[in-house]
């Protein structure tokens, strides 16, 4: 007499299991890698914007705009104060970006950093247009 099984075995099951799982590891990983990258140029797409405002803060009054002086920390009472002066208030920083942003005074030019709001990534722009990542 022969039974026919008519389903999976306990291992054909753990075998699909293990699989899916380690299927689902990688797409985690390679979307919160996607997620960081957008955020960075996110980032520095503002900080072009900002350097825009540069230009018209200095044809309004012969000076870059900082807040700061020669160094910065990058807060959110910074970020709001770039969104005052250069940006005319608009809501560029928001809550949502994972950066916040100063500007500080370098001999006759200026630096925009910006600092990840979680980790230690900073992203400095120079007046030039020329980006230098640390940690990121």
């Amino acid at each position: 007499m022969t039974i026919r099984s008519s389903g999976f075995s306990l291992i054909e099951l753990l075998v699909v299991v293990a699989i899916l799982g380690v299927l689902s590891a990688i797409g985690v990983s390679s979307y919160s890698g996607y997620i960081k990258s957008s955020e960075k140029k996110a980032a520095e797409n503002i900080m072009q914007q900002v350097s825009l405002g540069q230009t018209e803060y200095y044809s309004a009054n012969g000076s870059y705009y900082s807040a700061t002086g020669s160094n910065c920390t990058a807060t959110s009472t910074t970020s709001t104060a770039i969104e005052t002066n250069l940006l005319g208030g608009a809501d560029v920083l928001s809550s949502d970006l994972a950066y916040e942003m100063c500007i500080h005074l370098d001999s006759s030019n200026y630096k925009i950093k910006a600092k990840s709001k979680t980790g230690t990534c900073e992203i400095t722009m120079t007046a030039h247009g020329t980006f230098t990542r640390t940690n990121c």
